[in-house]
């Protein structure tokens, strides 16, 4: 009986233990969560399955097309990976609120992300925009991407390579 307790006891120890952390790593976030929003709308897009006007553009050479994703986490997998929510960046990033519009800026060099806006709709996020750049020696990269929930995605790039052209892609989505 009095082994059957101690088992007992343990387990509701352990169990408390994992709900706490859980509930300290929600907490945790500083910034708004990107990672945990495209992580909702992931979910939501591969449900939903809309079909998708599709256009894919590399240096002015464009084709489009209409077709339904079939792995959305790997379409929207950019926008998940500008988390800015990362423990070595906090204390990075400046926020600003202004007309609706939370901004998220870092001018750390170590940090590719450097602008993050969203545009609220009341309590929804109406439009996200994120600035990464990268650059280094041999290379330098400038990505801008957009979301706007059911309507609009789009990706653009421009890559420069030492010795090589400047590259131009894009790609946008547009939801049906």
């Amino acid at each position: 009986m009095v082994k059957k307790l101690y088992i007992l006891v343990f387990a509701l120890a352990l169990f408390s233990c994992n709900q706490r952390k859980e509930a300290e790593a929600n907490t945790d976030l500083l910034y708004f969560d990107i990672k945990g929003y495209f992580g909702k709308e992931i979910s939501r897009l591969q449900r939903l399955t809309p079909i998708v006007n599709k256009t894919v553009n590399v240096n002015g050479a464009a084709e489009s097309k209409t077709t339904k994703i079939a792995d959305w986490k790997k379409e929207l997998a950019i926008f998940v990976n500008a988390d800015i929510n990362k423990t070595s960046w906090k204390g990075s990033f400046k926020t600003k609120e202004k007309d609706g519009v939370d901004i998220y800026t870092s001018d750390n060099k170590k940090i590719p992300i450097k602008k993050v806006s969203i545009t609220w709709n009341g309590q929804k996020a109406g439009k996200i925009e994120i600035i990464i750049n990268n650059k280094n020696i041999l290379y330098q990269s400038q990505d801008t991407l957009t979301y706007c929930p059911d309507s609009l995605y789009t990706i653009k790039k421009q890559q420069k390579i030492r010795l090589l052209k400047e590259k131009m892609y894009s790609v946008i989505g547009k939801l049906k």
